[in-house]
């Protein structure tokens, strides 16, 4: 007991001067990456919009941040390295390369993206908070697990429900079907995405109608080829299932377990990347369930020397399909080829289908692109 009670009062006598203790200098002008685990004060963004690394390696010979170069090595054993440039506002990802070895910084949050866990960087977009953790009220994201027979295997879905979805017990929502890119899963438009904010946000200044949205892994996490198969190939098939899993399982998954309006007037569909051409294969073919059809920096494309004939002959009937369909869009960074999907947008226009392009300023194949369009997107839902 004497000792317990010795070794208390030295804790006593410690926790102040570690409290009082003069903190470290960091670079003028930056702040820690919002990213960052609690306590950890690198990366740091600057106000310059360059980051700062620091790595605790004291026994490696080289260490790299992706993308950005080689680090420099202290006498203390830290690696550093200031971004050589500003870097683009928005979310980036990144990892730290140890002896050629790469990995997630120990003290980033996880992202899923690249096809692994990687970590990740946020520059301010200054004067911009659609996207920001504000004083609203917030829906809920939780998981939800179903059985899938066409892959034999159990799956999980991310489902955001509205702020007042647990309030109204009577009420039924519309659903947005929302699909992450290639090298990503389930986790990302809910964590890089930040989709809970976009939606929270405008919901709460009536910009757009409360719904429910449904974000599930579209198996494109990782590319690669089987035994004897071509890239080409492989490539047809990256992603070929989840059309038949989003209608077969996972929207009647959805509409047994959440208040659901169960028609096609109150369902949409949207994906970024290669989200997007699964988009397109999903909702084309299947008109019949969908209403609203969003494609961001879509890997998708339409033949518009074959409109008549393409996705079983949908666009044959111009009148038919502009009056299912209530909102097409088509949207792309401006640093990314905006040509191909302003030159798909214009076609199809030229043709009698409606639709509508947005073009991201300043941004390239990127999540801020992608937050950017589902801002664009979600107020033209279910009006």
């Amino acid at each position: 007991m004497k000792t317990f009670s010795r070794l208390i009062l030295s804790t006593c006598l410690v926790l102040p001067l570690a409290l009082g203790a003069q903190q470290p200098d960091y670079p003028a002008g930056t702040v820690p990456n919002e990213h960052n685990i609690n306590g950890a004060d690198y990366p740091r963004i600057g106000d310059d919009g360059r980051v700062h690394f620091r790595v605790f390696a004291p026994n490696a010979q080289k260490v790299e941040i992706s993308f950005r170069g080689e680090m420099t090595k202290g006498d203390d054993g830290y690696w550093t390295l200031v971004s050589k440039e500003p870097e683009v506002v928005g979310f980036h990802y990144y990892q730290v390369i140890i002896d050629g070895v790469s990995a997630a910084d120990p003290n980033g949050k996880p992202f899923f993206g690249m096809g692994k866990w990687v970590s990740g960087i946020e520059i301010p977009e200054k004067g911009v908070d659609y996207y920001s953790l504000k004083d609203v009220p917030h829906g809920l994201v939780n998981q939800s697990w179903y059985y899938s027979k066409i892959r034999n295997e159990w799956r999980r879905c991310l489902v955001y429900t509205p702020a007042e979805y647990d309030k109204n017990p009577n009420k039924r929502y519309p659903v947005l079907y929302l699909q992450h890119g290639m090298g990503e899963n389930e986790t990302s438009w809910a964590n890089q995405g930040k989709m809970s904010n976009i939606m929270d946000n405008l919901i709460a200044e009536g910009k757009a109608k409360p719904m429910i949205v449904v974000m599930d892994n579209g198996n494109i996490e990782s590319f690669n080829t089987q035994p004897g198969e071509s890239r080409q190939d492989a490539m047809k098939r990256f992603g070929g299932q989840f059309p038949s899993i989003l209608v077969e399982e996972i929207i009647p998954h959805i509409d047994s377990n959440f208040r659901t309006l169960t028609d096609r007037e109150n369902r949409a569909m949207a994906g970024l990347s290669w989200g997007g051409l699964l988009t397109f294969n999903t909702t084309l073919n299947n008109l019949d369930k969908f209403a609203y059809i969003g494609g961001f920096s879509g890997a998708g494309s339409i033949d518009l020397d074959n409109l008549d004939t393409v996705y079983g002959g949908v666009f044959k009937d111009r009148k038919a399909f502009n009056k299912k369909v209530h909102a097409f869009f088509l949207g792309i960074g401006s640093e990314e080829g905006p040509q191909r999907t302003k030159s798909l947008s214009d076609g199809l226009k030229a043709a009698g289908i409606n639709n509508v392009y947005y073009e991201s300023p300043g941004t390239a194949h990127e999540f801020l692109t992608w937050r950017r369009c589902l801002k664009e997107f979600a107020p033209m839902l279910f009006n």
